[in-house]
């Protein structure tokens, strides 16, 4: 699973280690593991609950070959199998802001990793998931009786067929009306359950 931040001008790209924020006084003593390590754990979270709520299983193929998770749904209404299994690639950031504005914000992937997610006719379809989370650790979540906040969002995309634009990296759309929840798996393995795309 790779991290993202944006380059210069709103558009992201991946980096594999992140900057340590300096303590602030008065917080808790947080580990020295790297943000962006940090953020890693953070997304697996957010994914773990979705598929929860959703009745999905996951597994996380080993090694792994630039796909983070497999998630599978089982349901008697399945045309093409009693269980369906998409595959999710997973990117974080800290460098968009939350409710971003339009219809939808940029992303950056490498070409190579652009090409995997992109491949099209696929047996089993491939979504990419990014998690938008605030910049310092305090503010990821806040737990009491009512209830656990974490923050902020995922929203996913299918960019099969999608084009490689740039010559290293290419920029992508994901559009904000896609939030990552558990009734939008629901919606994907049942669309992907009769027989469609994501």
């Amino acid at each position: 699973m790779a991290l993202a931040q944006p380059d210069p001008g709103g558009t992201a790209r991946a980096e594999p280690f992140g900057p340590r924020l300096p303590q602030q006084p008065g917080a808790p003593l947080r580990g020295s593991l790297a943000t962006t390590a940090c953020m890693e754990t953070l997304q697996v979270g957010y994914l773990h609950a979705v598929a929860a709520a959703a009745g999905c299983s996951l597994s996380q193929p080993f090694p792994d070959n630039g796909i983070d998770w497999h998630v599978s749904h089982g349901a008697p209404t399945h045309t093409v199998d009693d269980e369906v299994t998409i595959k999710v690639q997973l990117k974080c950031t800290y460098q968009i802001p939350p409710h971003p504005a339009g219809g939808a914000f940029s992303f950056t992937l490498d070409n190579a990793h652009l090409v995997k997610l992109a491949r099209s006719p696929v047996t089993v379809h491939k979504i990419l998931v990014v998690m938008i989370v605030p910049r310092s650790q305090d503010d990821w979540l806040r737990a009491g009786p009512g209830g656990l906040d974490l923050r902020h969002c995922c929203y996913w995309t299918n960019l099969a067929g999608h084009a490689v634009t740039g010559r290293y990296r290419t920029t992508v759309r994901i559009p904000t009306s896609r939030i990552f929840d558990d009734r939008a798996l629901c919606d994907i393995m049942a669309r992907v359950g009769a027989g469609g795309r994501p």
